[in-house]
């Protein structure tokens, strides 16, 4: 059992999410993003058992360090972007310092790695590597729910003009990976609604299914 709240945060809106299984007192974030007051009074008197990054872009960072410092969470990367957490030029803040300035954050205690099984809040998350968005872009899937982070949105997809990004790469994990994934799994992705694998491979006018 897995129980998602949906957090919009900072001004590009991104989707921060709170996972709780059967025990409501301990919690995994994904991407805490800027400006994350209604996150932290979420999570206030509840444990989180790890902090789950889908890539390091500043947006999906921004309230990294305040949450690790009042909760002393654990945070997992991918190793491709393990350095992106203290570059402000790589995790794409410094280009923007109209929306804060510099972003940077601690190193992240555990790195992540393809096919690789996470045992959380009683259930269990397998990380895919799925670059293009960005080189160390991961989706972790828990049962038919997939947080794929900037890579698959609804009838959209995420950009790849950053710094490390792949248009072929993003085509590829979507194609070979994610449209893999049944059809009914749900889709909650890193900015605007969620969505479903079936609907993507029906509707998406970007990577239509092969």
């Amino acid at each position: 059992m897995l129980r998602v709240e949906t957090f919009n945060l900072g001004p590009l809106q991104t989707n921060a999410y709170l996972l709780r299984g059967e025990d409501d007192l301990k919690a995994v974030v994904i991407d805490p993003g800027m400006n994350p007051a209604a996150l932290l009074r979420r999570v206030e008197h509840l444990h989180i058992e790890a902090v789950l990054l889908t890539h390091t872009h500043f947006d999906h960072i921004g309230g990294l360090e305040q949450l690790r410092r009042m909760k002393g969470c654990p945070v997992y990367v991918h190793d491709l972007e393990a350095g992106w957490l203290g570059d402000a030029k790589h995790n794409g803040s410094a280009m923007w310092s109209e929306l804060g300035g510099p972003i940077v954050a601690e190193p992240a205690d555990y790195a992540l790695a393809e096919g690789q099984t996470l045992s959380l809040i009683g259930n269990t998350f397998k990380v895919l590597h799925t670059p293009g968005h960005s080189p160390g872009s991961v989706s972790f899937l828990c049962g038919k729910d997939l947080f794929a982070g900037d890579v698959l949105f609804r009838e959209g997809v995420g950009r790849t003009d950053l710094y490390g990004g792949r248009q072929g790469d993003l085509v590829d994990s979507i194609r070979l990976k994610l449209y893999k994934l049944a059809d009914d799994t749900v889709v909650y992705p890193g900015h605007g609604p969620r969505t479903r694998i079936g609907h993507e491979k029906t509707n998406n006018p970007f990577v239509p299914a092969l």
